[in-house]
Parts: C-alpha cells; structure tokens; sequence
C-alpha cells in the first residue's frame, strides 16, 4: 500500500487570516494526502521544525500579509540547513506577480495566487511527488 502524501501547511507572521489555508488543508485531505495544520503566528522555525518532526514531503506557506519574502528566504534557508532539501515548498496568498520569480529562484516549487483553483493545487503537489520519487523516469 502507498503512502500517501504528507502535507503542512502553515500561516506564517502575523496575519491572522485562516480561512483559506483550512478550505486549502480539507481539499488536500479529501484527496487523500495526510494534513497538518500549524495554526496561526507560525515563525519560519516553527514550521520547519514541525515539517522535520512529522517527516512531511511537502510545506504549503499561505501568506496575505505581504511578508513573503522576508518569510520565505528563511524557510528556505532553515530547510537547507537542517538537510530537507528534498521537501517541496509551495507558496499561496497575495503574492504580487513581480515576486513570483524571486520565490522560485529561492527554491519554491509553486505560488499560487488568488483564483488558483483546488485541484490546480491537488494536481501540482501530486505530480510533484510523483516526480521526486522516480527521478529517472
């Protein structure tokens, strides 16, 4: 038997909005992959140490609060220090179009803004996986 996926997802800083990274989580759930949810006023820290803990393959950041790239270099740079750099980083959230590249040059996989459908986010972490786990195909 496959094991299935194993996503966190987090709200990382200050922004208290959550609404979306739960409808997020329940989508990824419902398509089978196992979910953990951090909760709000995650620090960078606390999000790779949980990511390390529960041996996940892939970290969704949902951020509104415009603090991406402060936020994300140092997820990026905690992962590389710790050896993860085989987890796969997707970014979420009001994410302006001018930043998109900079995140990807940092090692994001993904960044999905706002209109991004469910199973455009379902299908990306999948394949994603998929791939990473037969490199040579």
């Amino acid at each position: 038997m496959e094991r299935p996926i194993r996503v966190l997802v987090a709200k990382p800083g200050l922004d208290g909005h959550d609404r979306g990274v739960k409808v997020i989580a329940r989508a990824l759930r419902d398509a089978g992959m196992e979910v953990i949810y951090t909760g709000l006023r995650q620090t960078p820290e606390m999000i790779v140490n949980a990511a390390l803990q529960e041996d996940v393959q892939v970290i969704g950041l949902s951020i509104l609060s415009g603090a991406h790239n402060a936020i994300v270099p140092r997820v990026m740079e905690l992962l590389k220090e710790k050896g993860m750099d085989d987890v796969l980083v997707i970014v979420g959230g009001i994410i302006p179009d001018e930043d998109v590249a900079h995140l990807k040059k940092l090692g994001v996989a993904a960044v999905f803004q706002p209109g991004a459908s469910l199973e455009q986010i379902v299908n990306f972490i999948r394949s994603s996986v998929q791939q990473a786990a037969s490199p040579g195909l």
